[in-house]
């Protein structure tokens, strides 16, 4: 579960800045909405509005290129000219991402510190949740000429044995421009345990959808898991939007792609091996996703198939290439609504009502905040001003950005304004009163026939 994020230097962010999930105390709205974890409060849901420009995505983009370098080890090339564009001429400011999250009922502390395109400092500590010191888990520093320390925690540091690993580590596997926290949560060692249970949280728990997102081994899940297939298909079927049936096509995978293609399926085959899971992605030129995956022995690539009801009842199956923006948008949403339900996992999307009807969006994310028994979190930016309920978020569920007068991100939560729970919020919005709205006299004085030539 997250707890909160911080950001500085980053994108449009150049002071730093907090995103939290922590309960405002004095507010006793929705009380479903807290999670107590070792005694600590921490909140359901976070929606993030702002006008277009305003940094609300670069929010979310930070996390997933943070998690991207978590789990790839090497710096994505996104972050490698990512420093905030408006700091003075000259300015050497360093960058920090650094996130608070339980993993396994036990609370971390991660950071990443950026000097020039490479990694100065790394450090992971289990958190004392500000009620008692942090323990240190370990700390690595590399310094301008790409010379690295790491500091482990004190009972690593007095075993002989692992002192032989932290040497191994330092000459063979740590480089500047890569997150060491994966290799050390590799190690077969009695001492990183804890380590490896906060690399879970990246790798398992957290899941950032971006707009560009594909649904991910859909087909898979739905051929393998009965259960989760009748769920699919009866969240499908209620939106109203002439789905009946979701079904995986299984094929051979000599026969999916034909043997004309024999040298690249000997790779494709070699990749499948070498895959942790026995199991790979990809998409076809038109988009549509199949999953390649080594079941018994076999070899299978399945494809996911949506069915819809036609003249005379007629059922016929469509590809997901065939399906509109918003259907793909919904059907990329199954699996994290069914682990909001079931699982302690968190859940960041960007532009959740992408392609899809405000009513339908509204109705989907209510159902999460009514249902008392969800386990997980739920955070997405948004425009859309019909979410901003006082029956479904909290005030210190609902946050916004706004570009300050230096052009750098701002970020606050509405509980800081201190409104009546009774207050109607979406219009307080519209009329400017929390800000993070566009500011739109110039477009009214805008005469654009001036520009019309005849």
């Amino acid at each position: 579960m997250l707890i909160r994020f911080t950001i500085e230097n980053f994108f449009s962010f150049g002071d730093r800045k907090e995103f939290n999930m922590i309960p405002y105390t004095r507010l006793g709205t929705l009380k479903s909405h807290r999670y107590n974890l070792l005694d600590f409060d921490i909140l359901k849901m976070a929606s993030i509005y702002g006008a277009n420009g305003a940094g609300k995505s670069n929010l979310v983009k930070a996390l997933y290129y943070f998690q991207e370098l978590v789990l790839l080890q090497k710096m994505p090339p996104k972050l490698k000219d990512s420093q905030f564009k408006f700091h003075p001429e000259g300015s050497t400011s360093s960058q920090l991402l650094a996130v608070e999250f339980f993993q396994d009922n036990i609370a971390f502390y991660y950071a990443i510190e950026l000097s020039n395109g490479f990694i100065s400092t790394e450090e992971l500590y289990k958190s004392g949740l500000g009620r008692k010191k942090d323990e240190l888990l370990f700390e690595r520093k590399t310094n301008k000429d790409g010379e690295t320390k790491i500091k482990f925690l004190d009972d690593f540091e007095n075993d002989e044995k692992s002192q032989v690993l932290k040497a191994v580590l330092i000459e063979e596997f740590v480089k500047p421009d890569e997150s060491v926290l994966k290799v050390i949560s590799n190690r077969e060692n009695s001492f990183l345990k804890d380590v490896k249970m906060a690399f879970k949280w990246f790798d398992n728990t957290l899941q950032v959808i971006m707009p560009g997102s594909k649904p991910s081994a859909l087909a898979h899940k739905i051929d393998i898991d009965p259960k989760f297939k009748k769920y699919a298909e009866d969240l499908m079927c209620s939106f109203s939007i002439g789905i009946s049936s979701l079904t995986s096509e299984k094929k051979d995978v000599r026969e999916f792609f034909g043997e004309d293609n024999e040298n690249e399926l000997d790779t494709l085959i070699r990749e499948l091996e070498d895959s942790p899971k026995q199991m790979i992605g990809l998409s076809t030129r038109k988009g549509d996703e199949i999953v390649i995956v080594k079941e018994e022995g076999k070899i299978w690539v399945k494809r996911l198939k949506v069915g819809h009801i036609g003249k005379n009842n007629r059922s016929v199956l469509f590809d997901l290439e065939d399906e509109s923006d918003g259907t793909i948008r919904l059907l990329d949403f199954i699996p994290a609504f069914q682990n909001l339900i079931t699982a302690p996992k968190v859940f960041v999307i960007d532009e959740i009502e992408r392609s899809i009807h405000p009513l339908l969006i509204k109705e989907l994310v209510k159902k999460i905040s009514l249902d008392t028994e969800t386990k997980g979190q739920l955070i997405f930016t948004t425009h859309e001003s019909n979410l901003l309920d006082q029956k479904i978020f909290r005030q210190d569920e609902v946050w916004f950005t706004e570009k300050d007068k230096n052009g750098s991100t701002d970020l606050y939560s509405l509980s800081e304004f201190k409104e009546h729970k009774t207050i109607d919020i979406r219009k307080g919005y519209l009329n400017g009163r929390y800000g993070s709205i566009p500011f739109l006299a110039n477009l009214t004085d805008l005469n654009w026939r001036e520009y019309v030539t005849h």
